[in-house]
């Protein structure tokens, strides 16, 4: 039976990616393998969660999810995969049949109009290099088809990276579908959907090679979310830390640092780490935030609970009035 991904994650069908992204930081953290070593129902569970969100917290994705395009693993179903092939062009656009024979090529687009013969479209010739008097970047002779094939295609790829992998950059491999391999360099900081363009690794043509172009999809991180450059990430606190200070470990993209807590601090504090958010190939590194979250004692603490009872008899006070 087909798995529900809104009851994976919890959340209606109307869920805002406000609400999704919320869902998933929560569940995530909750059945993370790093925080449940050694229980393999927890690990399962954080895989369905994680695949879950991969599909409704891509817009483009939860919009074919809920059409009925694509299943629970993200697969094409059969009957969709045979008609967006038969039934689409390239672009989104559709084919059509002319009364004279021969057929047409629709744009797709709101702003789109009937395209006159496919290999005709000056539109089309300059995205392929050739023009109608053969004045562009093909062979200038034979018919437009043929001046097309002269240069390699381009391809697309898609790549998902993990949040730290985009924060730092770096050599990443893909596994073509024909089992061939492309390296790619990640740059530090790149961003979720950013395409990178690697000239000379398309398909190859008489004239030339095509060129690939890598999607980027960067899976969000249980604990840090990513605002421009800066990183914020919410930390638990011990009592005892909060109102007497002291220092903690703290987890940034660079790797553990240890933190001083201010007394007297509360939950919503915020410190800032200059310089400890992302730091891109180019310009400025961002700030990492550190949220402050006191945490009481899971058991109760007779001494802790006699202490406040006694303090709170001279140091009543109402959080709840400003």
């Amino acid at each position: 039976m087909a798995k529900d991904l809104y009851k994976t994650l919890g959340v209606s069908k109307t869920a805002t990616e406000a609400e999704l992204r919320k869902a998933y930081r929560a569940l995530a953290k909750k059945h993370h393998p790093d925080l449940n070593v050694g229980n393999t129902d927890a690990a399962e569970r954080f895989k369905e969660i994680a695949a879950a969100y991969d599909i409704l917290g891509d817009p483009e994705k939860r919009k074919r999810y809920d059409a009925g395009e694509i299943d629970e693993s993200g697969q094409e179903r059969p009957e969709r995969q045979f008609y967006r092939q038969y039934a689409e062009g390239p672009m989104g656009g559709k084919y059509r049949q002319n009364p004279g024979g021969g057929f047409s090529f629709r744009a797709g687009g709101p702003a789109s109009e009937d395209a006159a013969d496919i290999f005709g479209s000056d539109i089309f010739a300059d995205l392929f290099g050739f023009g109608r008097g053969g004045s562009g970047g093909g062979t200038g002779g034979g018919s437009p088809f043929e001046r097309m094939q002269a240069r390699g295609g381009d391809v697309n790829y898609t790549l998902k990276i993990s949040f730290l992998e985009a924060a730092r950059g770096g050599p990443k491999r893909i596994t073509l579908p024909d089992g061939s391999t492309l390296d790619v360099t990640i740059p530090a900081g790149i961003q979720d959907s950013q395409t990178l363009r690697l000239k000379g690794k398309g398909e190859a043509g008489r004239a030339g090679t095509g060129d690939a172009y890598v999607k980027i999809e960067v899976e969000p991180h249980p604990s840090f979310e990513r605002k421009g450059n800066d990183v914020h990430t919410t930390v638990p606190v011990a009592l005892d830390e909060a109102v007497l200070g002291g220092k903690i470990e703290v987890e940034t993209v660079g790797g553990p640092i240890q933190l001083t807590v201010p007394a007297g601090s509360n939950t919503g504090s915020v410190l800032r780490l200059k310089g400890k958010g992302i730091a891109p190939a180019h310009g400025a590194a961002g700030d990492h935030y550190v949220h402050l979250e006191v945490v009481l004692p899971k058991a109760s603490d007779p001494e802790l609970r006699a202490f406040l009872e006694d303090w709170r008899k001279n140091h009543r006070y109402d959080p709840r009035k400003r």
